[in-house]
């Protein structure tokens, strides 16, 4: 009696696994931040501004997640096809985990999440993950290349910047000499692998133009977003705003990333809106510091909500998909 009931259990815990490791993230997240801040004090700071000024900025960061979907959606289209929400909370779960790990060690659920959801590859989703990080921190870069070129004001420093900004074009022309040049010299065991690396790859000029377009569009909004929220909680000027959000960004795609980003979200806000021009008398110092702060509660507040929404959309899992 008692095998036939783990029998049982063990289906419903693999079918489930997913929702049970959200559900406790999301308890994680909600208790973390009445202890540490109380949800008081959150819900009273936003007053001052409107609620439809935080509701509006959510939407923007969900409509990201969606975009951010979307990209992997047209990298491996006949995989996921007619799979979008179940794409769409893959996904947030891994953002959810990515913000939840330290060092970016939740990057790891990607691949396995995707093997086990669509039958990818370790392999293979591996290497479609670290080309889309590498686009994501490319564009991160870029963006703070230009507040560089502006202040040296320089042509050579724009031309630096314009051949940093086409380094992803290059780098995928240079992929097929790249791959000749390997395939041929390595053990049979190590040629598959490199099928599987390859395959990770856009497949073709469309894909990657795609993928990179999708890459600086999420980038644009989600900046844009927490400048906003910067300048209006912080009281900056449009510029450090946009180094704020610059600098809280990319303090999470680093190495450098502690649990939930506590703490280092925050201080790469203040060092960015510092960098760019913020005010570094103490009062202006405080009122930064309050609204990176806030800025990151935001980010993690549509985490969990955009995650939830995924859920609901997803629905249960199709009868007889293979787990």
């Amino acid at each position: 009696m008692n095998s036939d009931g783990l029998a049982s259990q063990k289906p419903w815990m693999i079918r489930h696994a997913m929702t049970l490791v959200t559900a406790l993230a999301i308890l994680a997240y909600i208790a973390f931040i009445e202890w540490f801040w109380g949800w008081e004090q959150i819900f009273k700071l936003w007053q001052d501004t409107g609620w439809l000024t935080p509701l509006a900025a959510m939407v923007l960061l969900i409509f990201t997640y969606v975009l951010r979907t979307w990209r992997i959606h047209d990298y491996f289209p006949r995989e996921t096809a007619g799979q979008f929400p179940l794409l769409l909370r893959l996904v947030q779960v891994h953002n959810l985990l990515n913000i939840m790990l330290p060092f970016r060690s939740g990057e790891m659920s990607f691949p396995l999440l995707m093997k086990r959801e669509f039958g990818l590859s370790i392999t293979r989703a591996t290497s479609a993950l670290l080309v889309m990080r590498l686009l994501d921190l490319h564009a991160l870069m870029a963006a703070a290349g230009i507040g560089l070129a502006l202040e040296a004001a320089h042509a050579w420093a724009w031309l630096a910047w314009c051949l940093f900004a086409l380094l992803p074009a290059a780098g995928f022309a240079a992929r097929k000499p790249l791959f000749r040049l390997l395939h041929g010299s390595l053990p049979a065991r190590l040629e598959t692998l490199l099928g599987e690396i390859e395959a990770g790859l856009p497949f073709s000029a469309g894909a990657f133009l795609r993928a990179w377009a999708a890459t600086l569009i999420n980038w644009f909004v989600k900046i844009a977003v927490l400048a906003w929220v910067l300048v209006l909680i912080g009281g900056l000027d449009v510029t450090a705003g946009f180094g704020g959000a610059l600098g809280g960004e990319l303090s999470s795609v680093l190495p450098l990333h502690a649990p939930g980003g506590v703490g280092t979200y925050p201080a790469g806000i203040t060092a960015g809106a510092l960098a760019f021009g913020g005010g570094r008398d103490a009062g202006a110092v405080a009122a930064l510091g309050k609204a990176a702060v806030n800025a990151h509660l935001l980010v993690i507040v549509t985490s969990v909500a955009g995650t939830l929404l995924s859920m609901i959309v997803a629905g249960r899992r199709r009868p007889g998909r293979a787990v």
